[in-house]
């Protein structure tokens, strides 16, 4: 919107306002109301993320909106704010990833007034101070030398697939950043990165709950004094392109091995595609979820770890929410599989045993019998992901991103029950390719493992209870399974060395 434009939107506004008339969606606008929710939920949506972090500074997004959200505004410190929002019991929080930096909160309508001038300020009015910026760049580089490196190996093994998967490329570094580039981040970087990317131009507003008409108002005029102009976002990311298994494995002393894998999909929501494929998804690796194949073989038969899972979508936080969180929207999804931990002397036959899967699904495809009981589970489980008026207002936001119309859930129910089984097999077909995949491996003893590989050693399994005859038999075949590995297509890392 430029400067000539932005005056007679407020004129129009206002006179929409007045009229007693709720604003309909626009732009920079997604309104949500229900006047019975006395919760009114906000998410600010600014248009960047970490692929806008310039080279040599990476996690610049994610510390610039934790100075907006955990920091000191020019009307009160961060302690004031605190002890402000305590007895109020609520928030504010940002949500930074690859191509969406959400600011969200949710507030009883009856602390609206005390709380607005809080969130308000925290866009508006930062204080950008260096004291705070030393306090949050030193916990995120702690939140990468001591948290992702040593105390999560799952979430350390899926963040190490993302970059190898994405490496050349914006999407490669974690929106946490890298140690190096966050020590050279100053608070000058931060105070440039705000006044380029906070714009009114680059804000959308979503709303939801029982707010009142002239929220809406305020909140669009308020936004509407930050500096006009939209920024342009980098081009959409380029992976390489992938041949045969590619391996990065984690050096690291751990008790047990974690082990990602994927390959970039063109395919995103609202596409044709994009339906047949997620229904093969809940089908093959639900997250978190016993119904799906390859939990049953895995956990339930083989008793390899405590769940294997895959993926259409990015899936943030895997290993403590069941429901998939909004606001990850971006322009190149992945294809992954997550196995969770498994006995170091397991890992080779669990690879072998997950591959194996995928590759009988993409030659054998699923039947109608699998495909009409998953659109029936999924018809109604696909309800629990928006719970909340909240959770609706962050999918509403991400179809703006992905130009969908409708309520996206309700279109996903609808779409799901027209796939047809030769559209599912055709997309199992054209998009997965268990033959070529970048596949993370978190593990002690990685060069051994390394030479397994490339000699395709057999890997048998010892079971510590007894095993039907028919996962003997398989057994017989997963242990030989060949995977042609090449040496040259496997890096080792040592732990310390991630994320530099």
């Amino acid at each position: 919107m430029s400067s000539y434009v932005r005056p007679l939107a407020k004129m129009i506004l206002s006179a929409i306002l007045l009229a007693g008339c709720t604003p309909p969606a626009s732009e920079h606008l997604i309104p949500f109301p229900d006047k019975d929710d006395p919760i009114v939920s906000l998410r600010l949506w600014i248009k960047t993320g970490s692929q806008c972090d310039p080279t040599g500074r990476e996690g610049l997004a994610a510390l610039t909106a934790a100075m907006l959200t955990r920091a000191s505004t020019k009307v009160h410190s961060y302690s004031e704010i605190l002890d402000l929002l305590y007895p109020m019991a609520t928030s504010y929080q940002a949500t930074v990833d690859k191509e969406m930096t959400v600011i969200t909160a949710r507030v009883h309508v009856d602390n609206l007034e005390e709380f607005y001038p809080l969130l308000i300020n925290a866009v508006l009015h930062p204080a950008l101070l260096e004291d705070d910026f030393r306090r949050i760049r030193t916990d995120m580089i702690n939140a990468i030398e001591k948290g992702l490196r040593y105390s999560d190996d799952e979430e350390l093994g899926k963040a190490a697939l993302h970059t190898f998967v994405f490496e050349d490329t914006p999407y490669a570094h974690p929106v946490v950043g890298r140690v190096a580039s966050l020590k050279k981040i100053t608070v000058d970087d931060v105070r440039s990165f705000y006044k380029r990317w906070y714009t009114g131009d680059n804000i959308v507003i979503g709303i939801a709950g029982g707010y009142d008409d002239a929220l809406i108002e305020r909140l669009q005029l308020d936004i509407a004094k930050l500096p006009v102009g939209a920024p342009t976002p980098p081009g959409m990311p380029a992976p390489n392109e992938i041949q045969g298994l590619q391996f990065l494995l984690v050096e690291k002393d751990c008790k047990a091995t974690s082990i990602s894998m994927g390959v970039p999909i063109d395919v995103l929501r609202g596409q044709d595609d994009f339906w047949p494929l997620f229904l093969f998804n809940s089908w093959f690796g639900e997250h978190r979820n016993s119904s799906s194949h390859l939990y049953q073989v895995l956990r339930e038969a083989q008793g390899m770890n405590y769940g294997a899972y895959s993926y259409i979508e990015f899936f943030p936080n895997g290993g403590h929410t069941h429901m998939p969180t909004p606001n990850h929207a971006r322009r190149q999804q992945l294809f992954e599989i997550w196995l969770r931990p498994v006995r170091h002397e397991h890992r080779h036959f669990a690879l072998r045993a997950a591959l194996r899967e995928l590759q009988m699904a993409v030659d054998s495809g699923m039947t109608q019998e699998q495909l009409d009981l998953t659109k029936r589970f999924l018809d109604k489980y696909v309800r629990h992901y928006a719970k909340t008026a909240f959770d609706r207002l962050g999918y509403a936001m991400d179809s703006r991103f992905y130009g969908l119309r409708g309520d996206y859930l309700d279109v996903l129910r609808k779409r799901l029950r027209r796939v047809s089984l030769d559209e599912v097999n055709t997309a199992i077909r054209t998009y997965l390719q268990p033959a070529n995949l970048k596949i993370a491996v978190v593990t002690k003893g990685a060069r051994a493992f390394a030479d397994s590989l490339v000699t395709d050693a057999p890997s048998p399994v010892i079971y510590d209870a007894p095993k039907s005859v028919k996962v003997i038999e398989d057994d017989a075949f997963i242990q030989v399974y060949p995977l042609a590995v090449r040496r040259e297509n496997i890096r080792i890392v040592p732990v310390g060395q991630m994320f530099r």
